[in-house]
């Protein structure tokens, strides 16, 4: 997994970040979402560094990362342009899945001198979404509601964290590949990352929407070229009749299509994904 990869902690100051480099060229960042850690790339990151430096790393709270307790986007945006300087690159793109797109739209926003291209898979602005909030959203989504109520939604996933996690994405080692899979079991049973976890998403329905809200009616849009990506076999195609027209709200250059493939896109269809990237990249 990741040959020919470099593996390194690095502090960000806030932070130290777990994180995956290798390749050459013009810089990329891969942003996971939950419940994965960076290892969730390991099909995605060898085919982009033949021609990009990839950094893959685990985000605050999830994996290997410290947990410093502040889990909003925008803290998260700090650290990945702390760690983009450590290594060199004042000007980037991001990619970012399911939480990590949440996070690469705040890096986007908060830091738009430093990100040339944008990739959102599976993912809207955390305030687009709670703004159009309905039912439908509550029954499909109920675990943002959940996980927020940070101390207990952790105490009660950390006494069997296979029948919350196992039962809600159906992981095998197969599907997901054996390194990663082993990655993720350690991620999803050990408490500190459980509890961390659920704070992201307490910050999502807290201080991320009123971040969110705030560019919103300020008119701030993304200033990069965006790709916004959705998996046909998941739902957020469904809870959304366009979901051209919600991105025309937070970006002027965007491309919004479909993958065919479920949620976990860079485990399900990395060729695919990849093809679509390079559109981008």
């Amino acid at each position: 997994m990741f040959e020919g990869f470099s593996l390194r902690r690095i502090d960000v100051g806030e932070a130290v970040l777990r994180v995956r480099t290798g390749g050459a060229g013009p810089p990329v960042l891969l942003l996971h979402g939950h419940p994965r850690t960076h290892t969730t790339w390991h099909r995605v990151a060898p085919l982009l560094a033949t021609d990009h430096t990839v950094v893959c790393p685990d985000l605050r709270g999830y994996g290997e990362s410290s947990k410093p307790g502040d889990y909003s986007k925008r803290a998260m945006a700090r650290d990945f342009v702390n760690l983009m300087s450590a290594l060199g690159h004042e000007r980037f793109a991001v990619v970012g899945h399911d939480r990590g797109a949440a996070a690469a739209i705040r890096l986007a926003l908060d830091h738009p001198g430093r990100v040339t291209r944008l990739a959102v898979l599976d993912g809207l602005p955390i305030g687009a979404h709670l703004q159009r909030c309905d039912a439908r959203f509550a029954q499909a989504w109920y675990h943002w509601f959940f996980l927020a109520q940070q101390e207990l939604a952790a105490a009660m996933i950390n006494q069997d964290p296979d029948l919350f996690y196992g039962g809600r994405y159906h992981d095998t080692p197969l599907a997901m590949g054996v390194e990663n899979w082993a990655d993720f079991q350690r991620a999803i049973h050990d408490p500190e990352t459980v509890l961390a976890m659920c704070g992201d998403y307490r910050a999502g329905l807290e201080v991320d929407r009123q971040h969110d809200d705030a560019d919103h009616a300020a008119k701030r849009k993304i200033t990069c070229p965006v790709l916004a990506l959705w998996a046909a076999k998941d739902d957020l195609g469904d809870l959304y009749e366009n979901l051209q027209d919600v991105w025309a709200e937070w970006a002027d250059d965007v491309q919004v299509r479909a993958l065919d493939c479920g949620h976990h896109m860079a485990e399900e269809a990395p060729v695919e994904l990849v093809r679509e990237l390079r559109t981008l990249l």
